[in-house]
Formats: C-alpha cells, structure tokens, sequence
C-alpha cells in the first residue's frame, strides 16, 4: 500500500527495475514490496512500483495485466491513482507502474484531522463518484478497502485516490494480508470488505454491485470507528461461511456505537461530538443507507456507485433518501429542516391570516371528529365487552347441565367461535382478537386451531389493512412461531422474513418489533441446527434490546436465554452456563421461582450442567424445568419432550435405567406425534434409546434405533453434521461391546469421512 510513512529500504533493494530507479521502499504487502521509483527515460517521474512476489506464473500474470490495461487506460478521474505500467524485473517477477500517490488510508486521514460526520460523507461522496467513473468503463476493483482508498491534501482541500483498479482481476492473488489467492474456483479480495457473492467459491458473475457492498463497509467503519463485523474475532475461514450464508447480520452503525463501551466517546471525539449526538446523527438516514449498500441479497443493494452517492446527497441536503420508505411523518420533518426559515415564516403569517377563522371552527370540527370517534369506540368497546360477557357465562355453572365441567380449552374454542361468528362490522378488531387466541391455541400445543384462525386473521388484516401494514406483520410472526414449533422449517423461513420485510420498512432495523421477529428466526436456526447464524442473529437482537428495551424487560432476558441455547449447542459450555446462571437471577426476580419463562433457563443450564458430566446437578435443574412445564402446559405438550429427553438422559448417566426408559419413551411418543418424521430431533431421542439399551446389553434393539436415527440424520440436508458424527461413533463402540470389530471400523471410518 502507499502512505506518507516512509521505512527505510533493505541494504539489498535493487537500485533499477526494469526502466526505474529505486529510490526507497514504500511498504510491504501480501502481493510483494512497494517501492518509490523515478523514471530514467523521457518522462522522469516519480512513481509507485509495485513488484509482485516470487512464485506467481510471471507470463500469466503479466498477460493478464496487459488485458486488463486496455480497460484502465480509458479511466481519467481525479479520484482513482493510474496505472501506467506493466512489465517483468530482471528477476523474473512482474511489476506494476502506477501513479504516485503519498497519502492517507481514509480512516486514519478522517481520524487523524477529526472530520466530522459530514466531512466523512462528502469525502466518500467523492470516492464513489471514482468508482462510478471506473464502472461506467467497465472496470470493477473487486478490493476496494480503506488501504486502497488513500486521500491527499491539494490546495488545503482533501482529494481521495483510489489506488489498485484492475489489479485484482489482473493478478487474481491476494493483494494484502488476509487476501485471499485465487485460480478457479477460488475467491479474490479482503475479507473484512467482500462481498457475499465474491466469497462464494463459485460465483462466477461478480458485478459493480459487489463494489458497492464493500463501499458499504468502508462507510460503516468510517462513520463508528469500527467494522460492521470483524473477521479477527472468529476466523477468517468462518467469517467467509457465514458471509456466504448471509448471516453476518451487523448492528446498524447507531447500534453499534452502543456496543463500544467506555470506546464511544473517543469514536465520537475523533468526529468532533459527544457519543449522544453522535448517535442521533447515525440513527436514521445514514443507518438506511449503509445497510441497504452492505445488504447480502445484491438485487436489494444499490445499483450503482452513484445512486449510494445520490442519497448521501439527499441525506446532507435534508430531502427522503431512497434507503428509507418514505413515510408522510418523515417527508415533512425533511422539508421542514430543509425550508427552516421558510416553513417559521409561512407558519406565522399563516397563523395570523386564518386564526379568527379556525377559532370560529375548529370548536364544532372538534366536537364533531371527537363525537365520531366517540361512537365508533363506544361500538367497539361495546363488542369486547359482548364478546367477553358471553365468554365468561360459558363458565356459569347455571349454563350448563348437570355434572358438565369446562376446562379452559373448551372455553377458548367457544370463545373462538363467537369471535368467527361476530364482530362483522369491526373486522380490524376481529382480527387482532383471532390473532390473540391463535396465539394462545400455539401456546397450548393446539397446532391445527391455532393454524385456523391465524390464517383467517392474516386474511382479514391484508385485505382491510394492506399486505405491508405492521398488523400483518404481526399475524405473520405468530404463524411463523407455529411453523417452526410444528417442525415445518421452511414455511416458517418464509413466514418470519416476510414480517420483518414489513416491520423494517415501517420503524427501521433497530425496533422492538424488528428484534422479535429476529429472535424467532434465531430460534428457527438453533431448529435447523444452523447455530453460526443463530448466534449473529441472537447478537443483532441483543444489541438493539440494549437501546430500546429496560434490563427488567422479560424479553431482554428471552433473548440472553436463546443466545446460551446456541452456545450450549455449540459445545461451548464455558460461554453457555454463566450467560444461564445471569438470565435465571434476572428471571427470577422478574417472575419469581416458579414462572413458565424459567423453563426455558433452566433446561439450558442442565444441558450445559451434563455436557460438563455434572449429572446429578444438570437432573435437579431438568426435573425443576419439567415440574414447571408440565404444571402449566400438562403431560402431552409438544415442548415437555424435549425436556423428557434431557430428564431421560441424564438419569441413563446415574444409571437410572428404568427412569429413563420411561422418559424416553415418553419423548419419542410426543415428537412422533407433533413433529415431521425428518426432524432431528425424533433422531436425537431414538439415539439416547439406543445407548441405553445398549449399556443394558439389549444389543439388537439398539442396533434398530441407532439405523432409524442415522437414516434420519442422514437423509436431512439440515441436520447437525458433527452430530450425525457422534451418533456413528456411539454406535461403533456398541456394535465393538457386542463383538462386531469389522462393522464397528466401518461406521467410524464413516464418521471420519464426515467434513
């Protein structure tokens, strides 16, 4: 990379290549050594030389180079750096000329002179009026970062320069530390800024709109001081799959900032304002913006460079941004800080013209509106109050006959069928009440009820409300909660990224509705066993609790619980039991000991307890969850096998055969019930049966549910493979107890071959 900071050069640098004289060296990268170099024949200028590393196919890269040059040689904008150059050194290594540019990487130049928000903004506007230049003549970088966008100081003004256009493509090897080397198949450009299309191994159609995405991740570390996710903090091999799978799910740049601790207030001081203002100044527009650049799904990213630089525009001149659906509230905020003065003036002199007018109306128009809205509540109050009387005369004792008892379910099914027959002229409210009982019927392990009048009020709502109004939204994730709780994955997939479509269109991403629907996804993807994405999911919902939501707020606490499930699942026990033991405390002092919503903590904590081979205790808190379960949900609830299998488990450890027999079975009956013949989970509880009979020497039986739960974790694309690898080894130690040594090598032979 180029940069004013200057290393002195090794004794043994070259003092010519091919043409130039070196003069010192610049710096060193992951393609080879920059060096600052003086032309000897006509020209004698200065230049930036490039010499790429020992072991690259000289001829090849070079060729390329020249290919590429005829597509950089029509570029002339005084934002991107020229290359003027291409040829081999007398070592064999190919080299490259380019324009000499001595300044600084954007970030460090924008830190370094305290630029506000902004400066930042109108000086990537120029960067991407650079790379726009470059698009419209067919030329994608493919690397853009901030090492490559170095900025300069001309006549007291900043002037970026874009350095490197076209060498990623020409070369098609890493350019940087944590650049990836490419040949077929393979992938090109630095992973902190890549797109999800260019990390994919096989994408063969990279477009400008790759571009843009990295454009996003520059402007997202330029505005917070940090990057929307850091490869460093898991690995670059993992960060590459989760961008690939489009799970990365960053914070939003306002959000973000909150997560930086005691850190925000030197971000915010380096862009000269406090971290509250700072935030305000991000919240908004500019969150909108940067999210719509860096979206995974390219065909929902900005088109070109320029449409990014459009709306930047029309965010620093106070008119709607096309990042944001533009709703009527937020369009006349725009015109009003747009037209300051005008709108004060207009407002005034506006007032004192019809004042005497609108007090003499504005008395019977109010009366009027408020007699009308009156009346229409009145009426609706009227129906609920209907509605609920009727309800509660089915529990009258004097309405019934003799000796016929009502549980609350055959109260909520009559009640249900009043709310279908009734409440025509109100269907809005009829439709929440659906939704309301639906949920409810979900509650209570009720699939089909439930599914019945969720469908009906999803019906109501769109043809009275509109497909894109935030009720739907609601009815959508309550179905999706059904979904995923029945097994049926991919309509559940459906169903929650439909809702949150609609509630980010219509409060932006950092909202207690968006969190909601994010956490159920994130729970649909600890079901599909795709525990990456929950735990970036869980993290997005938990960064946005953290702003909007109170620390005594039962929601923030769900979504602690779900991040232990995910770490828990990951086998990372040592993260899982502390993030437990802390939502527990914050539960029970919200609730109180025994409330449902412990349930969910406690089994967490146990299966972290038995992965630990602390049995005894991991029992006490599986038997606790269940006494809870079982007292508000009864014996047969699709979520008490869950909880059987972990009570089933652990007593088949303390050597409890009986017991576990029982819970076992138990389990296996219910989630054969509820659940679809492919799920995991039927596999999970078929395969603790199976080591339990086989620590009782009941071989043959084991062997039959070990092949059902292999057929099944087998046969699902989505299942665990590490645990479809477990599950093979357990069976190669029962058929080794049962004298079977040939097979016993061939099933973990089988588990060795799983990647």
């Amino acid at each position: 990379m180029q940069d004013t900071t200057l290393t002195s050069a090794p004794i043994d640098h070259p003092e010519r290549i091919g043409p130039y004289r070196i003069l010192q060296v610049l710096g060193e990268g992951g393609m080879g050594i920059v060096y600052e170099a003086e032309e000897t024949e006509s020209l004698r200028r200065r230049v930036a030389l490039k010499v790429i590393r020992a072991g690259l196919d000289t001829r090849e890269v070079v060729s390329r180079f020249q290919l590429e040059r005829q597509a950089l040689a029509v570029m002339d904008h005084p934002a991107i750096a020229k290359v003027l150059h291409a040829g081999t050194a007398e070592s064999g290594q190919p080299f490259f000329a380019m324009e000499l540019v001595k300044g600084l990487p954007i970030t460090r130049y924008c830190d370094m002179r305290r630029l506000s928000i902004r400066e930042r903004v109108e000086l990537f506007i120029a960067v991407l009026h650079g790379v726009q230049h470059a698009h419209q003549k067919g030329v994608i970088h493919r690397d853009l970062k901030p090492s490559n966008v170095l900025v300069t100081e001309q006549y007291g003004s900043a002037q970026p320069k874009i350095i490197d256009f076209g060498i990623a493509k020409a070369l098609g090897v890493q350019l940087a530390e944590r650049t990836l080397v490419t040949k077929w198949g393979q992938m090109i450009g630095t992973a902190a800024y890549m797109s999800p299309e260019q990390a994919d191994s096989m994408a063969i159609d990279v477009d400008t709109r790759s571009d843009v995405y990295s454009l996003g991740v520059m402007l997202y570390e330029l505005l917070v001081g940090r990057l929307p996710f850091d490869p460093d903090q898991v690995g670059v091999h993992v960060f590459l799959a989760r961008l690939v799978a489009g799970d990365t799910a960053p914070p939003v740049p306002s959000a973000k900032l909150l997560t930086l601790g005691d850190e925000q207030a030197a971000v915010a001081s380096t862009r000269r304002a406090e971290p509250a203002h700072l935030r305000r100044e991000l919240r908004g527009d500019l969150d909108w913006i940067v999210m719509k650049a860096m979206d995974p799904d390219r065909a929902r990213r900005y088109e070109t460079a320029n449409a990014m630089a459009s709306d930047l525009q029309r965010h620093l001149a106070n008119e709607t941004v096309t990042a944001r659906p533009p709703r009527v509230a937020y369009r006349i905020a725009k015109f009003a800080r747009r037209h300051r003065l005008a709108v004060v003036t207009t407002a005034i002199v506006t007032a004192a013209v019809v004042a005497s007018a609108v007090l003499a109306t504005v008395g019977l128009m109010r009366a009027r509106r408020a007699e009308a809205k009156t009346a229409q509540e009145a009426a609706a109050a009227k129906q609920v109050a209907d509605f609920l009387v009727d309800l509660f005369n089915v529990a009258d004792p004097s309405q019934r006959e003799a000796g016929q008892a009502l549980t609350a379910r055959e109260i909520l099914d009559r009640g249900a069928a009043r709310v279908l027959a009734g409440l025509s002229t109100q269907p809005v409210l009829k439709s929440r009440l659906m939704t309301t009982l639906g949920s409810v019927d979900a509650a209570l392990g009720r699939v089909e009820q439930a599914r019945a009048l969720l469908d009906s009020a999803l019906g109501i709502r769109e043809r009275e409300l509109g497909p894109n109004d935030p009720s739907v939204a609601e009815t959508l994730n309550a179905l999706g909660d059904l979904a995923r709780d029945k097994g049926d994955f991919a309509e559940a997939d459906r169903y929650y990224h439909r809702a949150l479509a609609i509630r980010e269109a219509a409060f932006g991403p950092a909202n207690i509705d968006v969190a909601t629907t994010l956490a159920g996804l994130a729970a649909l993807r600890v079901r599909q066993g795709r525990y990456t994405e929950a735990e970036s999911l869980y993290t997005r919902v938990l960064a946005v609790d953290s702003t909007v939501r109170r620390s005594n707020d039962p929601r923030f606490a769900r979504d602690l619980r779900g991040l232990a499930a995910v770490y828990v699942n990951e086998r990372r026990y040592a993260e899982a039991e502390p993030l437990a033991r802390q939502t527990l405390a914050m539960q029970e002092q919200i609730f109180g000991p025994n409330h449902f919503e412990l349930a969910g903590t406690l089994n967490n904590l146990g299966a972290a307890c038995w992965s630990l081979k602390r049995y005894e205790e991991a029992l006490r808190y599986y038997q606790r969850a269940l006494t809870i379960v079982e007292g508000t949900l009864g014996k047969t609830h699709p979520r008490i096998a869950s909880l059987l299998n972990n009570v089933g488990e652990a007593d088949w450890k303390l050597g409890r055969y009986a017991e576990a027999d029982s819970n076992l079975k138990r389990a296996l009956a219910i989630k054969e019930r509820v659940f679809a013949s492919s799920d995991p989970t039927i596999a999970e509880t078929l395969g603790a049966l199976a080591g339990l009979y086989a620590d009782q020497g009941r071989f043959k039986e084991a062997e039959a549910l070990y092949d059902r739960a292999l057929a099944i974790r087998e046969q699902n694309p989505r299942a665990d493979k590490s645990d479809t690898a477990a599950l093979l080894r357990e069976y190669a130690d029962a058929v080794k107890r049962a004298g079977q040594e040939r097979r016993a090598d061939s099933l973990l032979a089988r588990a060795a071959a799983i990647k």
